[in-house]
């Protein structure tokens, strides 16, 4: 899962260079209206967490992020936005994933930057595959009953309109 994941980071990166049709994250990605999955991820703490006891509960914004990242740096202001404004009612989850990033550099950067929500480090790429995640920067947000609502890649997403599909 570790290569297609990486294969398909690869192909959305240079997509708009290879061709005029740039792929979104229903291309690759976990399907809308699919149940959510869980998996286990690792929390800065190092204690071991699944993805599952996040879900169903309220609606969950999940992105699969990395410290490297350019789309994601774009789209934090946004996140942290909807977190100050959906912060008791909406859980935000960011997976970290261990491509080009160990889970030192993960913890650093979280002790500087101070990201709220959970940040949450995916060792063996098993969340990441579960959701068949095309990029960092892709961003799935599940509804209350478990089931994703939305999913989309990029810097430019507006996390508030996603945000409406889950209530």
């Amino acid at each position: 899962m570790r290569l297609r994941t990486l294969v398909a980071a690869a192909l959305v990166a240079l997509a708009p260079t290879l061709t005029p049709t740039v792929l979104t994250a229903q291309d690759l990605g976990i399907a809308v209206g699919e149940k959510a999955p869980g998996g286990p991820l690792e929390t800065m703490s190092g204690q071991t967490v699944d993805l599952a006891t996040m879900l169903g509960k309220t609606p969950v914004v999940i992105e699969f992020w990395a410290t490297w990242c350019g789309n994601c740096k774009q789209l934090e202001p946004a996140l942290r936005a909807a977190m100050t404004k959906h912060g008791s009612s909406v859980r935000f989850v960011t997976v970290a994933v261990s491509i080009n990033q160990s889970f030192e550099r993960v913890k650093a950067w979280q002790a500087a930057n101070k990201l709220g929500g959970d940040l949450l480090y995916d060792r063996k790429g098993t969340v990441s595959g579960a959701y068949d995640a095309p990029a960092t920067s892709y961003v799935v947000v599940v509804d209350k009953a478990g089931k994703v609502v939305y999913t989309g890649v990029g810097g430019d997403q507006d996390i508030e309109a996603a945000i409406r599909k889950a209530r």
